[in-house]
């Protein structure tokens, strides 16, 4: 029987995770097929109840759905629950749904694909407090990046994020502005920059050193505000694309038992965002 598979946010116009998905599914012979939905936040429970009713094998969740979906899963896997995020769902033999969090382990794979795993002893800026930042933080420490500071409009919210992380520091986002120098990794979690929102920063990153390593999470547009502005300074960027492929192939991984060609998908998916 052919399987099926979706993504649920709001928006979700942007995202290219049916072509990243379908693309595998051809190369790797699966007969499957994966598709986009919308889910305003109030539809959340509904919707998970109907996906789950129609036999979907597996969904991904984003924006902004990934920490409200928990209480709609039968189950999720121990560094979901630490991370108190969910953004990928299989369902099991069961019908149970189960929750996992491939977003952190995807950023640290693209992240040290990028520039190596010789700077874990450096320390880290990030910018934002929200899903995808908690499993950001949670899998930095978990491969000994220690020294972690995170900035985020509401204070409160990165203070939670500390807290549950077990260490680190928080600072406002005028302090962030002034102390960027010292940063040697910095990486902006928010949305601001995607391409159907407002194309803003998220505060002057004008202190930036040229030695920084800067990274976005957004992957469309391909180079947002806050990498434009990281490559006039003269920094090392590193886009959102290989996070996204990343976390994707583990997802396809916990689906299907098999990762796919990551290599392919971040070229193809670079090339076509450029």
């Amino acid at each position: 029987m052919k399987k099926w598979f979706a993504v649920i946010g709001d928006p979700i116009a942007q995202s290219k995770s049916p072509e990243m998905h379908n693309t595998w599914f051809d190369l790797d012979g699966f007969d499957a097929s994966y598709i986009p939905i919308r889910v305003k936040p109030e539809d959340l429970e509904k919707a998970i109840n109907s996906l789950n009713l129609l036999g979907v094998s597996g969904f991904n969740v984003t924006i902004p759905h990934k920490t409200t979906i928990i209480p709609f899963l039968d189950e999720i896997d121990e560094t979901a629950k630490l991370m108190g995020a969910v953004n990928t769902v299989v369902r099991l033999k069961n019908g149970h749904l189960k929750g996992y969090n491939t977003d952190g382990v995807g950023f640290v794979r693209s992240l040290e694909e990028k520039v190596g795993n010789e700077l874990r002893n450096q320390p880290v800026l990030m910018i934002g407090a929200g899903g995808a930042a908690r499993g950001i933080a949670f899998a930095l420490k978990n491969q000994g990046y220690e020294n972690i500071t995170v900035t985020n409009r509401t204070l409160s919210k990165a203070r939670d994020l500390i807290d549950a992380l077990g260490s680190g520091k928080v600072i406002t986002n005028e302090e962030a502005s002034q102390m960027l120098n010292k940063y040697k990794i910095i990486i902006q979690t928010t949305s601001a920059g995607m391409n159907y929102g407002e194309f803003s920063l998220p505060f002057s990153i004008d202190r930036m050193s040229k030695d920084a390593i800067a990274s976005d999470i957004v992957y469309n547009p391909l180079v947002t505000p806050f990498l434009q502005h990281a490559k006039e300074i003269g920094a090392t960027v590193v886009t959102g694309v290989g996070m996204f492929v990343h976390q994707g192939a583990i997802a396809y991984e916990h689906w299907l038992g098999q990762y796919p060609d990551t290599k392919l998908m971040v070229e193809k998916l670079t090339e076509q965002l450029n």
